[in-house]
């Protein structure tokens, strides 16, 4: 196991990291949240940092260019299994998240985590 890479429960595409660094310098620093609701809450949304009151059934998932992202425990339950990859797309959004202006989207994409991948992330207790 040892020579098996750190994983990161959560990633961004080249796009999502420009649009990221756009967002941050608009508006000051932000944050990620990644909720299990209906409609907009099933996208990841983009806020200003501390504008959504985190609870206790959010857990921290990584950052995205130096920006936290945070998922729903409900959420991360059907989702522990894969690493989400943060995208970016043309077309209307959430209406609360940052981006929805500019006429753009973030998108969440998954993959499955192979073996070794999964042995790390219990063996480093997050699963």
């Amino acid at each position: 196991m040892n020579d098996v890479a750190p994983v990161p429960q959560v990633s961004a595409t080249p796009a999502a990291l420009a649009l990221i660094e756009r967002l941050a310098q608009q508006h000051g620093p932000l944050m990620f949240h990644q909720s299990g609701g209906c409609c907009d809450g099933s996208a990841p949304m983009c806020f200003p940092a501390g504008e959504l009151q985190l609870g206790e059934q959010d857990r921290l998932l990584g950052h995205l260019g130096g920006t936290p992202f945070y998922i729903s425990e409900s959420q991360y339950a059907y989702w522990c299994h894969t690493q989400l990859i943060i995208d970016v797309v043309p077309g209307r959004g959430g209406m609360f998240s940052l981006e929805g202006p500019l006429g753009l989207r973030f998108l969440t994409r998954s993959r499955l985590y192979d073996d070794h991948e999964l042995q790390w992330l219990k063996a480093q207790g997050h699963l």
